[in-house]
């Protein structure tokens, strides 16, 4: 599978206030932007570690500048606990409903169970069974529906409108990418220097919150989708978003089927690529991480895929956005709390 047509063959990238296409309004941000990802690293810092960038296992044709940014070493498991805990924390409530593949799921069962909080979240039926049993056995309630993540995402909606719940989406809210925004802010401060940041892109909060953390900034921001779910890409090349059918890719945490109302016009005015890479690549790019020490899921790994595709000689970041495999999920990790206080950049162990 081939990159999309959305690339821009030279220049600087775009700036998030330059619209990239015409298109129809849509539901967005409002004025989302870099102060709120500031008040969201604020907010949820007693929640969440600081990860470190990794120098990545790169082959020779790529250069040596790929770092790799270490969410799969984040509490949770995952960057949704940045999402999770910014909207809980600074909405309030004693009972949360969501919608979630997995990650975003445990990330709300943390923090629901340390804050007192009753939690139902909402599975599709092609849910990893691995991250269902650790949603439920972090003491929140799961309802499983037929279909896929739409499907998922109604009855969240009805759900949260039956009970008077908060509704938490897992990507489609302004609070949510503001928290996945500072993974964008972390990796920017820590190497001022990157040339292009490649993200795993799913309900698009991820991709949405780095391109806020890229205001201004000379960086191009990259999304990766699976193949078999290029609902970004689609939407882009014919200016608004389209519903996809189910997917059953590998990255079990990447099968959204339509851009969020939130996501869609910020990543529509500052993206500068969407690359879609094959299940080969992704399983690739997963063993290639394992072999070297990270523990990535294949959702994790999308990113890593996208950048070896690319093949540019850049200094660049890969997000390795979870890392929730069936063999973590069943070994106990201590908690910590607090920020990561270890070095910016770490070296890899083989």
């Amino acid at each position: 599978m081939t990159a999309t047509g959305l690339r821009r063959a030279t220049g600087a990238p775009r700036s998030c206030g330059t619209r990239r296409r015409p298109g129809p309004a849509v539901a967005g941000p409002g004025a989302l932007g870099v102060a709120d990802l500031e008040a969201a690293a604020a907010r949820i810092a007693p929640h969440v570690v600081r990860t470190p960038l990794l120098r990545g296992p790169v082959p020779a044709a790529h250069g040596s500048g790929l770092l790799l940014k270490a969410e799969h070493l984040q509490l949770g498991g995952s960057f949704k606990t940045r999402g999770a805990a910014n909207a809980v924390l600074a909405l309030g409530a004693d009972r949360v409903v969501t919608g979630s593949s997995g990650n975003h799921g445990i990330a709300l069962a943390r923090l629901a169970r340390s804050l007192g909080i009753r939690l139902t979240v909402v599975l599709a039926a092609g849910a990893a069974p691995a991250k269902a049993a650790a949603v439920r056995a972090l003491g929140a309630d799961i309802v499983r529906v037929a279909g896929g993540v739409a499907e998922r995402d109604e009855r969240a909606r009805a759900l949260a409108d039956e009970t008077g719940a908060l509704l938490v989406p897992s990507s489609d809210h302004p609070l949510v990418v503001a928290g996945q925004g500072t993974v964008g802010t972390e990796l920017l401060t820590d190497a001022p220097g990157t040339e292009t940041v490649y993200v795993p892109t799913g309900g698009g909060g991820l991709l949405a919150g780095v391109c806020l953390a890229a205001t201004g900034l000379p960086v191009r921001v990259v999304g990766v989708e699976p193949a078999l779910t290029p609902r970004y890409a689609r939407s882009l090349a014919v200016g608004h978003p389209v519903r996809l059918p189910p997917s059953t890719t590998v990255a079990d945490g990447l099968r959204g089927q339509r851009p969020g109302h939130v996501p869609y016009p910020i990543i529509r005015d500052r993206v500068d690529d969407m690359i879609a890479v094959g299940e080969a690549e992704i399983l690739a790019a997963a063993a290639l991480l394992d072999r070297h020490g990270v523990h990535a899921e294949p959702s994790g790994a999308v990113a890593l895929a996208g950048a070896l595709r690319a093949g540019r000689r850049e200094r660049a970041v890969a997000i390795v956005s979870g890392g929730n495999t069936p063999a973590r999920l069943h070994t106990p990790t201590p908690h910590h709390s607090g920020t990561h206080t270890g070095p910016t950049v770490k070296e890899y162990t083989s």
